[in-house]
């Protein structure tokens, strides 16, 4: 079991730094579930997420406090509003737009509705 958590776990890992460059994809969840599958698998590798100078706060900041860092709820807003942006004009069906707006507006509720730091 702990090799399956350690491969879900450099997959989720996989998954939130390939998120940083891709808008639709959010990193904070994928490093969430990393933090998780490594606890449970690599102390190791659990220690190394945990202490790294970039996911580290961020991890720290969920598991603590359920907390989300200002700068990071602005940089989500900014990409959910470009990936609508992109949307419109890309010329998205109108059922595909309404859609992104219903969801994108749930995401940004729950970002915004955390503490912040």
């Amino acid at each position: 079991m702990r090799f399956l958590y350690a491969g879900l776990g450099i997959l989720s890992l996989a998954f939130g730094v390939i998120g940083i460059v891709l808008p639709l994809l959010p990193t904070v969840p994928f490093l969430l579930l990393a933090a998780f599958f490594f606890a449970n698998s690599s102390e190791r590798l659990h220690s190394w997420l945990i202490s790294h100078r970039i996911f580290g706060p961020m991890i720290l900041d969920w598991n603590e406090r359920g907390a989300i860092r200002p700068a990071a709820k602005k940089a989500a807003t900014v990409s959910i509003a470009a990936v609508l942006l992109l949307s419109l004009v890309l010329g998205a069906p109108s059922h595909v737009i309404l859609i992104q707006i219903v969801v994108l507006t749930a995401v940004l509720t729950f970002i915004w509705t955390r503490p912040s730091i």
